[in-house]
């Protein structure tokens, strides 16, 4: 039923906050450039930018074909009905273009110490989204009804945010993983889940200055996510891992850091472990910098992969879709 959407999405995007840096007239040119590339989606994240629904909407108005995709639309930020209505009027106005990710930080005071709004319990962040889905779901439609309906996918690591994903939604888009995680959340989600991997890249031949770029930003995660920090401890990094700064063995395997060919091979290995789709984030030295370069120098290797879709519906894996 998906099949459409998935080869929309072709096998490799991209993945940025930087746009939040620019104006608007230098991002609809950049992303106008990473469609004509050839790229198949457009991730982006939210924080303290532009707000997510408003970001899709300059992204979807300066490209005509490519997925725009929220990476995520953070659930603490809005109503589940200001987040339904939203999403109706992206779909409509750009059929089968939209894809919406949802997750963020509802169950803790990441952004409620900011504006001093109510904080729910704490530690109940499947049981949060779920109501977010089913409030979303209970909004009644008025005008037109978009066809396709907007897909929508759930920031998910752990395995009950992985069932949720494969019951309740398109499927889910991960972040900060290695390949042993994308087979993990393949093996839990089944074969006809959407899995939509982040992959942080430096393309760089200079070993010293790409480890130091690629080191920075695991720390980052990893001394101020603790939903990151479990999840890596989930997947068997220890203390020596993420203790006193990261690990070279725990920076190789969550950032693919060299020339175009490691950078290529790694996102292979990504789609080989049960990706549908991985986004690429390119890591500089100026974070709020385009890296229009690498998007260029990247795009003939990775718009070109294939993917495992077919072979692994033919496998039959246990799904978990309901």
């Amino acid at each position: 039923m998906h099949d459409d959407a998935h080869a929309a999405l072709g096998p490799a995007g991209i993945w940025t906050f930087a746009f939040d840096a620019h104006p608007a007239g230098l991002v609809r040119e950049a992303a106008a450039e990473i469609e004509e590339l050839g790229y198949g989606a457009i991730w982006f994240g939210e924080a303290f930018g532009r707000e997510s629904f408003g970001q899709a909407w300059l992204l979807l108005s300066a490209t005509r074909r490519l997925t725009v995709a929220s990476g995520i639309a953070n659930i603490a930020f809005r109503d589940p009905i200001a987040a339904a209505t939203a999403t109706r009027t992206l779909g409509d106005a750009f059929p089968g273009r939209y894809l919406l990710g949802l997750g963020g930080h509802r169950v803790d005071d990441t952004v409620h110490h900011l504006d001093g709004y109510p904080m729910p319990a704490r530690g109940r962040a499947v049981h949060t989204m779920r109501a977010y889905l089913d409030s979303m779901d209970a909004v009644p439609e008025h005008g037109p009804r978009p066809d396709p309906a907007p897909r929508r996918v759930l920031a998910a690591l752990g395995p009950k945010m992985l069932g949720l994903a494969a019951e309740r939604t398109w499927g889910a888009h991960s972040y900060f993983v290695p390949v042993e995680h994308t087979a993990h959340a393949r093996r839990i989600m089944g074969p006809e889940a959407f899995l939509g991997v982040e992959l942080a890249v430096v393309l760089d031949t200079d070993a010293a200055r790409a480890r130091e770029l690629a080191t920075a930003h695991v720390a980052m995660y990893i001394e101020s996510a603790p939903h990151q920090l479990a999840n890596v401890r989930r997947l068997g990094f220890g203390d020596d891992d993420v203790l006193g700064g990261p690990s070279e063995r725990l920076v190789d395997a969550i950032v693919a850091h060299g020339d175009i060919d490691e950078i290529r091979r790694r996102v292979e290995e990504h789609l080989q472990a049960g990706a549908d789709h991985v986004a690429v984030q390119v890591l500089t030295a100026s974070p709020t910098d385009l890296p229009l370069r690498q998007w260029r120098e990247l795009a003939p290797a990775l718009t070109t992969l294939g993917t495992r879709r077919h072979e692994r519906k033919a496998e039959a894996l246990p799904s978990h879709r309901a």
